[in-house]
């Protein structure tokens, strides 16, 4: 062996543990999630299409949107925790802003945390039992008048657009 291999070599050993250790919401985004069509009808009977990510496991709701740079206009991520309980969400590796939508079990919207701060870890709560955490574009929910109250149409609440 060469001294340019065995140098090569014994980086490569060096470099190995560190590349093992690379992972999903530590460093970089976890894989695109299954994805599905979530509607959400607002007060004067608007419709607004989104094609979003189903975070469902633990796992997926841990990294959830971390280390993403942008998310679209007709995209999000739906976190669905099963049956309503208190929600805490943080920004902890999110770069870019979010508005957080917190929806009841009966698909009704609770609350609205508009423009979070990337990278805070700062808790975001919902402020009271929640089915479910829905993370939009960042201005969408202005952009678009969806408020407190609009329903949110989906398999999970029982009304499947």
């Amino acid at each position: 062996m060469t001294r340019r291999q065995t140098l090569l070599s014994t980086l490569g050993l060096i470099a190995a543990p560190v590349a093992a250790t690379a992972q999903p919401g530590v460093d970089r985004p976890q894989p695109k999630l299954p994805t599905e069509r979530l509607v959400i009808v607002g007060r004067e009977g608007r419709r607004h299409d989104f094609d979003v990510e189903m975070a469902i496991s633990p796992d997926h709701q841990m990294i959830g949107l971390m280390f993403r740079p942008t998310v679209g206009a007709n995209e999000g991520m739906l976190f669905d925790w099963g049956s309503p309980r208190e929600s805490s969400m943080w920004m902890r590796n999110t770069l870019a802003s979010l508005d957080m939508l917190f929806i009841a079990a009966d698909g009704r919207i609770h609350r609205i945390a508009e423009r979070t701060v990337p990278l805070s870890l700062t808790p975001i709560d919902s402020r009271g039992p929640v089915r479910a955490t829905l993370e939009l574009q960042a201005g969408i929910t202005e952009r678009l008048d969806i408020r407190v109250g609009d329903r949110v149409l989906h398999r999970i609440f029982g009304t499947a657009p």
